[in-house]
């Protein structure tokens, strides 16, 4: 075991973040740490390093292991070099290189002992320098900068020009190169494009140590955890396996804590009229057994209500109208900025109801082309026509449609004057901002928190083409879930850019990849364009070309893969690229005859005879307290007949009034004890 947290329990002013929460990381084992936004995720991490002391509980590092954290946002202020920052990771590699260096020069001039003990040092020296692996470092930096999305150009750049992004990666590498025996990375993938996250999936699923990471990219998730710790309402539950096999194992618990929910409330139900029951019987004994019942009642630990899946945000997209059959048209579309080509002769068509995703490397012109679109950027050359009664609706991840000196309330009544003060707290609300928060300034919000005004706002919007900038970033996976649903359901027509592959392969219909300057066509989700994008790169880049008259932007500024082979008729876009099987449930039999395994008929036969059993009782606590009520009623009849003055005066009549009222009340004795044993039993 390298890394032990026991009890740790965090307070803010906010409320508890987390609440005794233990866990451990064996060596070599990729965990992946879970949760909403605001769980706490960020904060462990930040105690199991050391910078912030837990209100109780301790996180143990394992002797001589060393630890290193990659925190989401960076701000590197080095003069030196992309290259050379990464370069100095490797100083104690360098400094003893430069020392045998040294002593194989200082060797040729000495001789005798003096020259064996510097033999005995050189050859020490050198068996350290070969297991750091020191023949190879000056590749394995260059490795970690190309996987990380930097070219051999952007080596010389200077750390202090870069953007965030940038920085962030560029402590990515150093992190890796430094090889900590376990790495915590929070958010590792947010500035990382398809091919980056690829190869850092690669990069930590062969690393030779322990591996925390707080991720929301459920793809990567899938590839390279082997434990999930999720932290949710402040306590923390482990599972083991992949994203996806703690999705499965998450529905089963709480479908497990639903039922237990359920049935704690069912007894508690039930309680509580036998309760009320034993007090209306009025009997000294009742009452004494009726008080028993409500102090063991009031011993019980009440389960708190699961929560609702997908209850966090509550997105609804529909069109106000319904748009012509060609929604986009673009026709021999090129943009450079000066010596940098991003795309040229590009033709695309879009279709109604289409949901096209756009991926490629960072840099390659994906944003820039939906900028054009939105005319917030002009071509270079080339002709975008939208179709009869297409109405756009823009996400845009730089968030320039909002206005950062409004408040949130302000920036949705603005948009849409006709929404009362409820209305829009309610649209706000959905997407986790109540109370005071909707009265915050823009400029004031996250990135993230940005990100969710964005979408309130497109979820208003009356339109019928939607186009989004990584809609899904700053979202966690309950949100991202959520948007899919909403996006899948939504009947109008989807552009957006994204490398969430997860989201890709639940949402898209079709895919253009951007490479090379122009687009390639794969109509269907993620999974088939994995499957067919090395069939089409060669073809591409073979000079095979498209094929005319193969569907959707299938132009010369673009190649397309549809339905197994580039070159066939694709399928409908608007159809899912996997093949969909509809089988046939059988139908079990209500009786195991054809069962012959003796031991399946002997449970069936027990499970008939105890559901007999248990009607029998139903039926009996039913009779029983017909005649409770039956009884009571006629005692009642009696006590009304002895208030009557003619009856007062009749003593015959009086002690067979009596008489039947002890009756009575010996049979109202006995059903009482019966239906006390009934209700229990039932």
């Amino acid at each position: 075991m390298i890394l032990s947290c026991s009890h740790i329990s965090k307070t803010f002013p906010t409320g508890v973040v987390l609440d005794d929460i233990s866990f451990h990381i064996e060596d070599y084992e990729k965990a992946a740490l879970v949760g909403i936004n605001g769980a706490g995720k960020t904060t462990l991490l930040r105690i199991i390093i050391g910078e912030m002391e837990p209100d109780s509980g301790q996180a143990v590092l394992a002797k001589g292991k060393t630890l290193g954290y990659l925190a989401q946002h960076q701000d590197l202020t080095s003069h030196r070099s992309i290259y050379d920052e990464l370069l100095e990771v490797k100083r104690p590699v360098i400094e003893m290189e430069e020392r045998i260096r040294s002593m194989e020069q200082q060797m040729k001039h000495v001789a005798g002992e003096e020259l064996e003990q510097m033999l005995e040092t050189y050859t020490r020296l050198t068996h350290e320098f070969e297991l750091a692996e020191g023949y190879s470092y000056r590749s394995e930096i260059m490795g970690v900068l190309k996987g990380l999305g930097f070219t051999e150009e952007d080596f010389p750049r200077e750390i202090s020009t870069l953007s965030g992004g940038q920085k962030t990666r560029v402590s990515l590498g150093k992190l890796l190169l430094s090889r900590p025996d376990i790495i915590l990375l929070d958010e590792p993938t947010n500035h990382l494009d398809m091919s980056s996250i690829a190869w850092l999936e690669n990069y930590l699923l062969n690393y030779k140590g322990a591996v925390i990471i707080v991720a929301h990219d459920r793809y990567f998730l899938d590839k390279v955890a082997t434990k999930i710790i999720e932290l949710e309402n402040g306590h923390g539950s482990v599972y083991l396996g992949n994203y996806t096999a703690y999705s499965q194992k998450k529905a089963l618990v709480r479908e497990a804590q639903m039922k237990a929910y359920l049935n704690q409330q069912q007894e508690i139900r039930r309680q509580e009229e036998v309760i009320r029951k034993l007090r209306s019987f009025n009997r000294e004994k009742s009452i004494k057994r009726a008080e028993s019942r409500e102090k063991m009642l009031s011993r019980i630990d009440v389960l708190d209500k699961p929560a609702e899946i997908n209850d966090e945000m509550n997105l609804r997209l529909e069109p106000d109208t319904v748009s012509g059959e060609d929604v986009l048209t673009i026709r021999n579309l090129s943009k450079s900025f000066g010596s940098n080509h991003l795309f040229s002769h590009v033709d695309i068509d879009i279709r109604r109801g289409e949901r096209v995703a756009i991926i490629g490397d960072n840099g390659t012109g994906k944003t820039t082309l939906l900028k054009i679109i939105n005319q917030l950027l002009p071509a270079d050359a080339g002709e975008i026509t939208l179709g009869s009664r297409v109405s756009i609706a823009y996400y845009d991840q730089d968030y320039q449609v909002l206005h950062m000196e409004k408040t949130l309330f302000d920036e949705l009544q603005d948009a849409y004057p006709e929404m009362n003060n409820t209305k829009v707290r309610s649209v706000l609300a959905a997407f986790l901002f109540t109370g005071d928060d909707v009265f915050k300034r823009i400029g004031d919000l996250s990135g993230g928190e940005r990100g969710r005004v964005s979408l309130a706002k497109l979820m208003l919007a009356p339109a019928n083409f939607l186009i989004l900038d990584e809609p899904t970033n700053h979202l966690d996976i309950t949100s991202k879930e959520i948007l899919e649903d909403a996006l899948n359901h939504y009947t109008g027509t989807v552009l957006y850019v994204s490398h969430d592959r997860y989201f890709i392969n639940r949402t898209a219909t079709r895919i253009l990849e951007l490479a090379g300057e122009q687009f390639i066509n794969y109509i269907g989700n993620y999974d088939y364009y994995l499957e067919k994008r090395d069939l089409m790169a060669q073809l591409y880049l073979g000079g095979a070309g498209a094929d005319p008259g193969n569907g959707p932007a299938n132009r010369p500024g673009q190649t397309t893969a549809a339905a197994g082979t580039p070159g066939q008729i694709p399928r409908n876009p608007n159809t899912s690229s996997s093949a969909s099987y509809n089988a046939t449930p059988w139908a079990a039999s209500s009786s195991p005859a054809a069962d012959s395994d003796p031991s399946t008929r002997q449970a069936w036969q027990a499970k008939k005879e105890a559901q007999a059993r248990q009607r029998k009782r139903q039926n009996d606590l039913k009779k029983t307290e017909e005649a409770i009520a039956s009884l009571e009623a006629r005692d009642s009849q009696l006590d009304e007949l002895l208030s009557q003055p003619e009856v007062a005066t009749d003593v015959a009549k009086l002690l067979e009034i009596n008489k039947e009222k002890e009756e009575i009340k010996a049979q109202l004795e006995t059903l009482y004890e019966s239906w006390e044993t009934l209700a229990e039993d039932a």
